[in-house]
């Protein structure tokens, strides 16, 4: 057979890796696949697209018409959306499919957890009494916030939250990780934050402020995954890679 032609869903830094890894390979072609959510994206190692696919069905449409071989669902592990649409594409098409999902973060024994389904659950449980809350679960969840107007917030996000929120009591940062836990406590101490709200991301680009609010006896409220879509996971790009060369050996795609 020719050579393998992989689509990647990505946005992720292990979307990254993974195309950095099959572009040093030179043996498939990748097309990286990008919702476009990040108004200033970085530079990919592969040819990259940007936007959504207008659905499942439409995905779909896009495998057939690409011939291609394998879908990659590398996505942030809270973009349920594209996940299921991916999962409902790789059934529809017949094409293989994996999803790469790093492992969940592991509450330790000095850890203050709470875990909730849903940001409007955490903004819920911050309860009635004004808090400092440091809301890290990005921009696109950051209007729920407006739900409890008692509390002060400080928002962290690689974009701006447009529209500002309507609150009286808000801070805003616009950074991108890795971060450092000196950083983080720094900031945690600047703006007295008593409470975080954050996804269980996973992965150690975010995972410094878990390390800071532990040492600093900073509660969390943790927004659990939603359950794994049908798709076959792998937790790293080492894992993904062994499955890329299980069905396409290298012996079969030297390009005939």
């Amino acid at each position: 057979m020719g050579r393998p032609r992989i689509l990647i869903l990505g946005g992720t830094s292990e979307a990254r890796l993974l195309a950095e890894a099959l572009a040093a390979r030179d043996n498939c072609d990748v097309l990286l696949s990008l919702a476009g959510r990040t108004e200033k994206p970085a530079v990919q190692p592969v040819p990259v697209r940007i936007g959504g696919f207008g659905g499942a069905a439409a995905l779909a449409d896009f495998l057939r018409a690409g011939e291609y071989d394998l879908l990659i669902d590398a996505t942030h592990p809270f973009a349920e959306q594209i996940s299921a649409n991916a999962a409902f594409a790789a059934q529809t098409t017949g094409i293989a499919a994996i999803a790469l999902r790093r492992p969940e973060w592991q509450r330790l024994p000095d850890d203050r957890w709470r875990e909730v389904q849903s940001i409007p659950a955490a903004i819920e449980a911050l309860g009635p009494s004004p808090r400092h809350v440091f809301l890290a679960t990005g921009r696109q969840g950051a209007h729920h916030a407006e739900a409890a107007p008692q509390h002060s917030y400080l928002i962290r996000s690689v974009d701006p939250v447009e529209p500002p929120l309507a609150l009286a009591n808000v801070d805003y940062v616009i950074d991108r990780g890795p971060f450092s836990l000196e950083g983080e406590c720094a900031l945690l101490r600047q703006h007295e934050i008593d409470v975080i709200i954050a996804k269980n991301s996973g992965g150690a680009v975010t995972y410094a402020k878990i390390e800071a609010a532990r040492l600093l006896g900073i509660e969390v409220v943790m927004v659990a995954r939603a359950p794994v879509s049908k798709v076959t996971a792998v937790e790293s790009v080492e894992a993904a890679l062994a499955v890329i060369d299980h069905l396409f050996p290298p012996a079969m795609n030297r390009g005939v």
